[in-house]
C-alpha cells in the first residue's frame, strides 16, 4: 500500500476529477513522506479529501500518474493484470477481429506509460514513464499470462523518454522475436518490421480510416455509375446466410459485400480511381485503394526503408503492377506533380506529426496548409482529398481552419463527407484531450471560378 501522501494546490484546476490522469508539478503542494521515482502515492486535495493513488515522480514535470481511484486498491502484479484483462475483453467486444490491433492504450486504459500493440502471436511494447519501466518483468509475465503470446518486443526507442529520465531501449524482452511478422487487414496481408519500423511497426489507429477510403476510389471522377452498379442487393436466401456469418465475423460479411462490388465493376469495364498516397509509409493506404477498385496508385514517402517495405507488401498481395513507388520529399513532389500538371482522382495525406511539441505548433500549421494547398491543386474536379493529422498540439478547430484556407487559396471548394477520428482500440478518455490527437477527414472537392 501506499504510505507517502501528495497533496494538491487549492489554486488547481480539477482536471483529475473530470478524468485527467497526469498531475503537474505545478498543481503539486507537497509530499507528505518518503518518495522516489515510480513509487505509488496517494492523493488528495488540499482539505486532505483522497482522490486517488498515483505513481510519483520527482522531476518530471508529469509529477503523478494516477493508478486507480480505490484507496484500499493494491498497485501490484495483480492490479496490472486487471487492468491488462479489462482492455483485452474490450477489444474483443469492439473489434471484430482481435489477432493483431493495439492491445493495451496507456493512460486510456488505466496504465499511464504503458502501450502494447498485438502483431498476432508477438507482442511489442513500449514503455514510457519511470514507473511502468520500473515494473517490466512484471509487465512481462502480465503478457504472457493474459495476451497468449509467443514472443514480446520491446520498442521503447522513444525520445519522450527523456523527459522521465530514461534512456532509449530496444530488444526482445521474452521468447524467440522475429524482426518481421506478417498480419492481415481487410483481407491484406503485411509484413511488419517490429524490430526497425516506425513505432511498433504498423498504425492500427488508422485502420478504420483505410476502410473509409473505399467509397474514394472505387471509381475514377469521370465515371457516372449507375444506381444498381452499387452495392448489390442480396437475396432472402443470402441475406440469412449473411445474418449468420455476422455472428461469427461482422468484417467477413462486408468484405463479401466489397469485393462482389469490385467484381461488377470490372465487369462493366469501370477503370478505378487513379489516387497519390503522400507520406505512404508501408503502404497501408495505398494497398486498401487498391483493394477497393483503383486503377493505379502513386505513393510516395521520403524513407527508402519505407518504400521498399511497401513495395514488398504490394507484391505480398498481387497489386505491385498497379503501383508507383517514389522515394521522394512529399513538398517537393507535390510541386513538381502541379508543374507537370499531373491529375488525380484522389489524394491522400497521412504525414507525421508535424507538432510534437507546443512551441513547434505555428511551423505545423504552415506545413499542413503547405501539403493540403498543393494536393488540391492536383485534385481532378469532383475529386477527393482524404486527409489527417496526428498532432495533438494542432486542435481540430485548427486544423479544419487551416484546410480551409487552404481550399481558398487554391480556388476550390470542399464538401465535408465525413471527418473521424482513431480506431476503437485507441479509446479517448472524455477527460484528457491528450487522447483525441488523430483527425482524419475526406471532402470532394470542386473548381471555384
Amino acid at each position: 500500500m501506499a504510505t507517502a501522501q501528495a497533496w494538491l494546490t487549492q489554486s488547481r484546476k480539477r482536471r483529475l476529477e473530470a478524468g485527467h490522469p497526469w498531475i503537474f508539478r505545478s498543481e503539486l503542494e507537497e509530499v507528505r513522506g518518503e518518495a522516489e521515482t515510480g513509487d505509488t502515492v496517494t492523493i488528495h486535495n488540499h482539505q486532505g479529501h483522497y482522490l486517488a493513488t498515483g505513481f510519483f515522480h520527482e522531476s518530471s514535470q508529469i509529477a503523478l500518474r494516477v493508478a486507480s481511484y480505490s484507496q484500499s486498491e493494491r498497485i501490484d502484479a495483480a492490479w496490472l493484470k486487471r487492468r491488462v484483462t479489462a482492455a483485452w475483453a474490450y477489444r474483443k467486444r469492439m473489434l471484430a477481429h482481435t489477432d493483431s490491433c493495439r492491445a493495451l492504450h496507456g493512460d486510456a486504459d488505466g496504465v499511464s506509460g504503458l502501450i502494447v500493440d498485438k502483431y498476432g502471436p508477438v507482442a511489442v511494447v513500449q514503455i514510457l514513464s519511470a514507473a511502468m519501466d520500473a515494473r517490466r518483468d512484471m509487465i512481462v509475465g502480465v503478457l504472457r499470462d493474459v495476451l497468449r503470446v509467443t514472443a514480446i518486443y520491446e520498442r521503447s526507442d522513444e525520445p519522450v523518454r527523456a523527459l522521465e529520465g530514461l534512456e532509449e531501449r530496444a530488444g526482445c524482452l521474452w521468447g524467440h522475436c522475429p524482426d518481421e511478422v506478417k498480419i492481415q487487414e481487410h483481407g491484406l496481408k503485411f509484413n511488419v518490421n517490429i524490430a526497425a519500423g516506425q513505432k511498433t511497426g504498423h498504425f492500427f489507429d488508422q485502420r478504420d480510416n483505410r476502410e473509409a477510403i473505399a467509397p474514394l476510389v472505387r471509381w475514377a471522377v469521370h465515371e457516372k455509375p449507375r444506381p444498381d452498379q452499387r452495392y448489390p442487393e442480396k437475396s432472402p436466401q443470402a441475406y440469412v446466410s449473411s445474418r449468420l456469418l455476422v455472428a461469427q465475423s461482422a468484417m467477413a460479411v462486408y468484405q463479401e459485400g466489397r469485393m462482389a462490388a469490385q467484381e461488377q465493376d470490372r465487369s462493366a469495364g469501370r477503370q478505378g480511381a487513379e489516387v497519390l498516397d503522400c507520406f505512404c509509409h508501408t503502404g497501408a493506404f495505398a494497398l486498401h485503394a487498391l483493394r477497393y477498385g483503383a486503377r493505379r496508385v502513386t505513393a510516395i514517402d521520403r524513407s527508402e526503408e519505407a518504400i521498399a517495405s511497401a513495395r514488398r507488401n504490394a507484391e505480398l498481395n498481387g497489386v505491385d503492377e498497379r503501383c508507383e513507388f517514389v522515394v521522394a520529399n512529399v513538398f517537393d513532389a507535390l510541386r513538381d506533380y502541379e508543374r507537370e500538371q499531373r491529375r488525380f482522382d484522389a489524394v491522400i495525406l497521412d504525414p507525421p506529426a508535424f507538432a510534437k511539441s507546443r512551441s513547434a505548433r505555428e511551423a505545423a500549421l504552415r506545413g499542413y496548409k503547405e501539403i493540403n494547398l498543393r494536393a488540391l491543386k492536383l485534385i481532378r474536379p469532383g475529386g477527393f482529398l482524404a486527409t489527417a493529422s496526428c498532432s495533438f498540439h494542432v486542435s481540430r478547430a485548427d486544423w479544419r481552419a487551416i484546410i480551409a484556407e487552404a481550399a481558398l487559396d487554391a480556388r476550390k471548394i470542399l464538401r465535408m463527407i465525413e471527418e473521424r477520428g482513431a480506431a476503437p482500440d485507441h479509446p479517448q478518455l472524455a477527460g484528457m484531450p491528450e487522447n483525441d490527437y488523430l483527425k482524419f477527414a475526406m471532402y470532394q472537392v470542386f473548381e471555384r471560378a
